[in-house]
């Protein structure tokens, strides 16, 4: 890599991570619970305030720490619609289900904003192209979004061509996650951290020193959501999402989050002026459909390219981190009972910021209640 000399180490962890977190603690011994979520990053805990909305007592417990996997490690963005890009999405959703679900991801990008403003950039967001093909499906893209009254623009700035979606945003992954935690225990949630989930049944969640026995189980995981309840093995592959970030680099100046090459790489400029920069999974090669979220030499070059040539920071790197997420194999998310007393969210297939919330809540809707309509177009 270029400056490998004085590169920080490959794992030396996320941008984000740039405040204390006072440990939460850890299960030991027996807890009860009317739900038991499973996973503490962005979709786990909407999923905890929704059940706390609608009265339930909650435990959640985490492998980790609040946000220590891909819900704090990702590249905070915001962005409306399924994973798909919108004029794709209706090809395989049709065009009903497509705009229902922009519509539905619109509105939660609006009430995210409302819930933790001071972390959230509502700055809008880039589709470039890198190529004349890619050119043209922008241009396909934005035709459908304006036939079902979507909010796009053509672009035509430093960044290249492609398309301006002004509703969307950026923002701090980790510090919004770690306002939630806080937020729910002081709603009366009980929250533990560096608990794994050793067996998940109906009415129980085990960990190594503890269980939680409770009516309902969520398991809202995203990588590794196969492992943990194999019956989506043949459906959910988990795989390592990399990243880099700089020291400020006020020698560029980009003002909105930033999608290029058909959405493999991904950019923005924090507030202070730092690139935080992401992506070249594709280049990677098979060694990528991997549980090991750990850096590898091989796209970190690639994405230190992106950041030298395309985005022009000159500015040291001194963050390189990795996390794992769940790929689908139609590109659908996970958000339905996986077995009687066990639901499961997950499998946002590396765009899970907003989709993650949405359907967090609806499943907690949708257990408590018996339906949801923000699950209805995901059926």
């Amino acid at each position: 890599m270029t400056g490998a000399a004085s590169a920080p180490a490959l794992g030396a962890g996320p941008v984000w991570d740039d405040a204390p977190w006072p440990a939460l603690p850890t299960l030991e011994g027996e807890v009860e619970a009317d739900v038991g979520v499973v996973g503490l990053g962005g979709s786990g805990l909407a999923c905890v305030h929704e059940l706390l909305a609608l009265g339930q007592r909650v435990v959640g417990v985490d492998a980790g720490d609040v946000a220590g996997g891909a819900a704090g490690r990702n590249g905070g963005f915001l962005l409306a619609g399924a994973t798909a890009f919108y004029h794709d999405a209706v090809r395989a959703l049709g065009r009903e289900r497509a705009r229902a679900i922009y519509r539905l991801t619109m509105g939660e990008i609006d009430r995210m904003c409302a819930e933790t403003p001071d972390v959230i950039r509502r700055v809008g967001s880039l589709r470039i192209a890198d190529s004349a093909a890619e050119e043209a499906d922008c241009a396909v893209q934005l035709a459908a979004m304006r036939a079902d009254e979507l909010p796009a623009d053509p672009y035509h700035g430093p960044e290249g061509r492609g398309l301006l979606i002004p509703t969307d945003g950026a923002f701090q992954p980790l510090a919004r996650c770690r306002a939630l935690a806080r937020r729910a225990v002081r709603g009366g949630a009980r929250i533990f951290e560096r608990s794994p989930a050793v067996t998940v049944a109906r009415g129980a969640v085990a960990t190594p020193r503890g269980r939680v026995r409770c009516r309902d189980v969520v398991v809202a995981v995203d990588g590794g959501l196969e492992q943990l309840l194999p019956e989506f093995a043949a459906r959910v592959r988990t795989t390592r999402l990399q990243m880099l970030a700089t020291a400020p680099a006020w020698e560029v100046t980009v003002p909105r989050p930033v999608y290029a090459r058909w959405g493999h790489d991904y950019w923005q400029q924090l507030p202070d002026g730092r690139i935080a920069l992401g992506g070249g999974r594709d280049l990677g090669g098979a060694a990528e459909w991997t549980y090991d979220a750990v850096p590898t030499d091989a796209v970190q070059g690639a994405l230190e390219r992106v950041l030298r040539e395309r985005v022009g920071a000159r500015a040291p790197i001194t963050h390189r981190w990795a996390a794992t997420v769940g790929y689908t194999t139609n590109r659908m998310p996970v958000a339905e009972q996986a077995r009687p007393g066990v639901w499961a969210v997950g499998g946002y297939s590396g765009t899970g910021n907003v989709l993650g919330t949405l359907l967090g809540r609806g499943v907690a809707q949708a257990l408590v209640r018996g339906a949801s309509p923000l699950l209805a177009p995901f059926a």
